[in-house]
């Protein structure tokens, strides 16, 4: 069992490294938790999406992705159009910020809040690099069963971020009540949309 915690933990801290960073998919639920707009649905797909991930990582499907670069390739380029248009849209709705009255909820689109979601998970190329080929190769390091407790640790740690992020932002909303602190937010996000983009553009 001590190696099970040893093998989890290590997946938990790892897991832990690589999402917690400020990118697209971030920002989005943490507007999201800000807006308090379909967060337990936005955390479920963030969440299950890292989880299946995770899976066909350490299942070895990271291979197949390894010898496929023109797949990645593909989702790249599809990244980078849709962070364009998301951060243009950001921006362009800084210009006319609404107020958040603390306790608001923001009646959003369900589909269209999933299809955001869906995408900004899935056509990002770093989520297979960094999630199915990075931690599945390092799992494989752990043998079995221990990949498999790796694997569950960066499940939860994957679990727990996306929940705490999107949650813990209401703590935030009695200082983002105003248009002028929503403009500022929307600014940044638009600001992290696009540099992601051009990161993506020239492939880094």
């Amino acid at each position: 069992m001590g190696d099970a915690w040893g093998d989890g933990g290590a997946g938990l801290l790892t897991g832990l490294s690589l999402i917690v960073a400020i990118g697209a998919q971030n920002a989005f639920v943490l507007r999201q938790g800000l807006r308090r707009s379909h967060v337990g649905l936005v955390v479920a797909i963030c969440a299950l999406s890292d989880v299946v991930l995770i899976v066909a990582g350490v299942a070895g499907i990271g291979v197949v992705v390894d010898r496929a670069p023109w797949a990645i390739e593909v989702i790249r380029w599809l990244g980078v159009a849709f962070l364009t248009v998301y951060g243009l849209t950001s921006l362009l709705r800084a210009r006319r910020p609404q107020a958040l009255a603390v306790g608001e909820d923001v009646i959003e689109s369900r589909r269209g809040v999933v299809a955001r979601a869906v995408a900004l998970t899935w056509l990002n190329p770093h989520v297979y690099l960094d999630t199915v080929l990075l931690l599945g190769s390092i799992a494989g390091t752990h043998g079995d069963p221990g990949r498999w407790w790796f694997a569950l640790g960066a499940c939860v740690a994957s679990l727990a971020w996306f929940a705490g992020l999107a949650y813990g932002a209401r703590l935030a909303a009695p200082r983002l009540a105003s248009p002028r602190a929503w403009q500022v937010l929307d600014v940044l996000i638009g600001l992290v949309m696009l540099a992601v983009a051009v990161r993506l553009a020239l492939g880094g």
